[in-house]
């Protein structure tokens, strides 16, 4: 792959594509209208994916026989006209299952298009990333389908992976990162071996009812969008959100692939996010040991097989 050079961004964290998977009902506003239900909603969600991916195509031409100065951005097309015999997104995407953040009960087939995996290291789901992306919505207005575009950057962004919409984080954890960059003299940045993709998202695994009230390219967002976001996988580091020295994925106790479910002493904060994970008064920092070459060994103190960072008597 090519070199890709970038301006290094002084924002750290693009509020745009923060995650909005907390309770979907406002029941202080006066005007109050129930959220829809999650599950029937998801039919509908998925049939409007669908629907775009079985009339779309991608600049896939282009990956295949990259022109001089390619930037290797995904683009995407109707499939009409002259554009008539192009192969489908649907017969190029894979997908996955994942589960609602908000009901149990809701699972989504979350669909990805994998144009180059990358060459580096693979982010874990509570890791930090740095991007660059486009964020766009499935439009039926005048009866056809199209994307509209709200908000994009061609300079990298760092991204905390638990503050962005879902379908972003879970599609993210396919790719895999730049194996090296480079900061050239004129201050630009090139990356080699990085990951290239986009993903295909149900309202529910984006903004559903809460959409960001402003966009960069401000584009309001309806409620109840499918979402779209191509990207560009750059880097990516260990998170450890809560600062406790416990990498954030070492805190998914129950091993599902979510960081929110995991609450050891039962506060507001899951424990990727708590200093404090068993409420002992005891920071997590000072009940585990952080050898020499960066292992982590837990102690059990009271021999009670529940290690002393999660364990609130011993």
């Amino acid at each position: 792959m090519k070199k890709l050079k970038f301006i290094l961004p002084v924002l750290a964290l693009f509020s745009a594509i923060i995650t909005s998977c907390g309770n979907d009902d406002d029941t202080t506003d006066p005007n109050f209208i129930p959220a829809r239900d999650r599950a029937e909603e998801l039919i509908a969600s998925t049939a409007e994916v669908e629907g775009y991916l079985e009339t779309h195509f991608y600049n896939y031409e282009e990956f295949a026989s990259p022109p001089a100065d390619f930037d290797f951005r995904i683009k995407f097309d109707t499939i009409a006209g002259d554009n008539s015999n192009k192969i489908p997104l649907m017969s190029q995407v894979d997908f996955k299952m994942v589960k609602d953040r908000v009901d149990s009960d809701v699972e989504y087939k979350l669909y990805f298009l994998k144009v180059i995996e990358g060459e580096g290291d693979r982010p874990s789901f509570p890791d930090i990333a740095r991007i660059t992306y486009e964020g766009t919505y499935v439009s039926d207005e005048d009866d056809s389908i199209k994307n509209k575009l709200f908000d994009s950057s061609v300079s990298p962004l760092r991204f905390d992976m638990t503050q962005i919409v879902n379908g972003l984080q879970d599609a993210l954890i396919e790719f895999k990162a730049a194996t090296s960059f480079s900061t050239n003299p004129d201050g630009t940045v090139a990356y080699e071996g990085y990951g290239v993709g986009a993903v295909f998202m149900q309202s529910g695994l984006g903004y559903y009812v809460n959409p960001p009230p402003t966009t960069t390219g401000g584009v309001p967002i309806p409620v109840y969008s499918q979402l779209i976001f191509s990207f560009q996988l750059l880097e990516t580091e260990v998170g450890d959100q809560d600062n406790d020295g416990i990498p954030s994925v070492m805190e998914d106790i129950n091993e599902n692939g979510l960081e929110e479910d995991d609450n050891t002493d039962g506060d507001t904060l899951p424990n990727y996010a708590d200093a404090d994970d068993d409420g002992d008064g005891r920071p997590t920092e000072d009940e585990i040991i952080i050898n020499e070459d960066g292992s982590i060994t837990f102690p059990d103190t009271d021999g009670d097989g529940t290690p002393d960072h999660l364990d609130a008597d011993s």
